[in-house]
């Protein structure tokens, strides 16, 4: 079965990964498996994870001899895998265009279905969230993780209605979330675009689990292993780019104004280079998904993994 999309900048992370026959890469999200069989190609054998039930039809053909998909969280591949295995980890973070086009699984706010969000098939749903969760902390979601300026206004509407029944559709909620915004106004994107994103985000703990998922490919990683995380929005961005920094050994030296930085633990990680890659004019014209993207990567160098917090 072959994959419904082309994953944003797949050209771009399999360069930086550099796969080779005879190496183990990790995807830590198959999706539909478009990194997976573009990494195969190359003769490297890959270990997939996936949290996603429904992916397991897009492994359809995929040589068994050097794939092997495992349906977990990627911040778990550590803990399933061990340390210093793999000679690669790719990452491509956020909710899938599969997943966005399948109205049964509610991330879409332009096609009506269940208000679910979830990314796996247990936890909490967006319903849940929207109709149980206290005013404050549905105006924190919308404004920490959606980025969404009139948060409080929105969580006051929403918590005022639910009084009156429950949300349980996806355009059910964006149109009310439309409506008390006062319409669209000429805006570029939809009114419920940002509340939909802070849902989903918490819904499936999406920071969190990132957070964890880099300390893990730390620790799978080999000296010489390459990491390349493709992100969609600045909350997922700074948290990598901060990461890398810090494992890079990048921190502030100091100043004649100011005490140097205590120094940490020998660098685990070395930039590929400096700053995020983005897509080209082209993949931007075929895929507008991808305008957003950006790709950051970096080497395990052979110092031990750092065995305090991110």
């Amino acid at each position: 079965m072959s994959a419904p999309h082309v994953p944003v900048l797949m050209n771009e992370v399999v360069d930086a990964l550099a796969p080779a026959p005879g190496q183990t890469i990790v995807d830590g999200t198959f999706g539909a498996g478009g990194y997976t069989r573009a990494i195969l190609a190359t003769g490297a054998s890959v270990i997939a994870f996936d949290r996603d039930p429904t992916v397991r039809r897009f492994t359809e053909g995929l040589p068994g001899d050097r794939f092997r998909l495992v349906e977990a969280r990627f911040s778990e591949m550590d803990e399933i895998l061990g340390e210093g295995v793999a000679d690669g980890v790719a990452l491509d973070l956020g909710v899938s265009s599969m997943q966005l086009d399948q109205a049964e699984r509610g991330f879409s706010f332009m096609q009506d279905g269940p208000l679910d969000m979830r990314m796996g098939a247990s936890g909490p749903t967006a319903a849940d969230l929207v109709n149980d969760a206290d005013p404050a902390e549905l105006a924190r979601i919308f404004f920490v993780y959606g980025e969404e300026r009139e948060s409080r206004r929105i969580a006051r509407a929403i918590a005022k209605r639910r009084e009156e029944r429950p949300f349980t559709r996806t355009l059910e909620l964006a149109e009310f979330i439309e409506k008390s915004l006062g319409g669209r106004r000429g805006a570029k994107i939809h009114p419920a675009t940002r509340a939909f994103q802070g849902l989903r985000i918490a819904v499936n703990e999406e920071l969190s689990e990132l957070e964890a998922g880099l300390v893990a490919a730390e620790r799978v990683l080999k000296a010489g292993g390459r990491l390349c995380v493709v992100t969609f929005h600045s909350l997922e961005d700074r948290i990598v780019k901060s990461f890398l920094a810090v494992r890079a050994g990048r921190t502030p030296t100091g100043s004649r104004h100011a005490p140097p930085v205590r120094q940490g633990p020998a660098p685990s990680f070395r930039l590929l280079f400096n700053g995020a890659r983005g897509p080209t004019e082209a993949e931007v014209a075929a895929n507008p998904r991808a305008r957003s993207a950006k790709l950051r990567a970096a080497v395990r160098t052979d110092a031990p993994v750092w065995r305090e917090a991110a």
